[in-house]
């Protein structure tokens, strides 16, 4: 699900349901960041890791522990850059070489509506004004969990490069269908406050795209080098 979002230099590792079976286990120093957290936690934190130490061996890079760093990011390998994304019955972990894109993010969240009052605190006027549009022409996918997705692929992509955080409020994204099949499609992120600098370059816009299939709504954004 995921692979289909990301160009081929991306390598991914997908895990669908709720057994445990086949998963690599954690290393210790994993172990001490979830050692007092609940069953779901601790399941979910280990399944992605099991799936990033996959990607690892599938870059040929030796696996190792995925610890995390300021505001719970992810520290990945020396020449690798990646994300990860879990919900209830799926995670996924994916992982490029530095030298092929600057940075990513994927999320991938439940197909259904998101609670009552999220939708305020995550929307610009303008990109609600965009989702009703989209429910009034394509109902068969919740919109607003599908813009949430985004706005944490953004963040995921943002954070590396700057170290920064990215509020809700700082990309207006626009969501477009493929007019052949209308559960996936692109997505584009202005971004409303200065971008990071990658190449000598200021980056004011990231792109992605998104799916929507097997109870799920995902969502990639990939940042080039260039």
């Amino acid at each position: 699900m995921i692979e289909e979002l990301l160009p081929d230099t991306v390598v991914s590792v997908e895990a669908f349901g709720r057994d445990d079976a086949g998963h690599l286990p954690l290393h210790p120093e994993e172990e001490a960041i979830v050692a007092r957290a609940v069953a779901k936690r601790r399941r979910e934190f280990t399944v992605v890791r099991s799936c990033a130490r996959r990607a690892m061996e599938k870059l040929g890079v030796p696996p190792q522990p995925v610890l995390t760093g300021e505001r719970g990011a992810p520290r990945w390998p020396d020449g690798l850059t990646g994300s990860m994304t879990h919900c209830d019955g799926y995670c996924a972990a994916a992982l490029v070489r530095l030298t092929d894109l600057a940075s990513l993010g994927i999320d991938a969240e439940p197909d259904g509506p998101l609670p009552d009052g999220v939708l305020k605190t995550i929307a610009l006027p303008a990109e609600a004004a965009r989702l009703r549009r989209l429910d009034e022409a394509r109902p068969g996918v919740h919109w607003d969990r599908l813009l949430f997705s985004a706005k944490e692929s953004v963040y995921k992509a943002w954070f590396p490069l700057t170290g920064q955080w990215l509020d809700f409020s700082e990309a207006d994204i626009e969501l477009c269908v493929d007019p052949v099949d209308p559960r996936r499609g692109t997505l584009h992120a202005d971004l409303l406050v200065p971008g990071p600098t990658v190449a000598g370059r200021r980056l004011n816009r990231f792109d992605g795209r998104w799916t929507a299939r097997d109870g799920l709504v995902a969502t990639a954004i990939t940042v080039p080098r260039t």
